[in-house]
């Protein structure tokens, strides 16, 4: 297991996140420029070794039910790959399929600072925040595929 002073410097190594020191020892490390409504891409990295990275919008990472990905045990090169995966991931105008028990599609996209959702070329709402997207289609009775 790496250190955490070996985590600390790797994470530092990517110019676009800014340090945040809490409690107890603990780091976090945020990513300003996010087009989503999470900043947080390393949480709580501590002095023990156990931190998390932000994984929900990573394909094929399992995470907790916060969206985080435990990396207590991740090697140096695996720690790159998640911090830069969670890094594009927050940073690339996103577009998701949402699907409900019927089997009627939604797409969600964010354009021009807003979180649009479409039924085929057809706009069926615009919000604010991800979040308030999300809340919405949930409501609904859709699930993001």
């Amino acid at each position: 297991m790496l250190t955490f002073e070996q985590k600390l410097a790797i994470i530092e190594s990517f110019p676009e996140l800014k340090r945040n020191d809490v409690s107890l020892g603990r780091v976090n490390f945020h990513y300003e420029e996010s087009v989503m409504d999470k900043k947080n891409v390393v949480y709580h990295l501590h002095p023990n070794g156990n931190g998390f990275v932000f994984g929900y919008y990573i394909d094929g990472v399992e995470t907790d039910d916060r969206g985080m990905v435990n990396i207590r045990d991740f090697s140096e090169e695996d720690i790159k790959a998640i911090v830069r995966d969670a890094i594009d991931s927050l940073s690339q105008p996103d577009q998701e399929t949402w699907v409900n028990d019927e089997g009627h599609t939604l797409a969600l996209v964010f354009d021009f600072d807003l979180w649009n959702i479409y039924a085929g070329d057809m706009l069926d709402g615009t919000f604010p925040t991800y979040s308030a997207a999300t809340d919405y289609l949930e409501q609904e009775g859709f699930k993001r595929q």
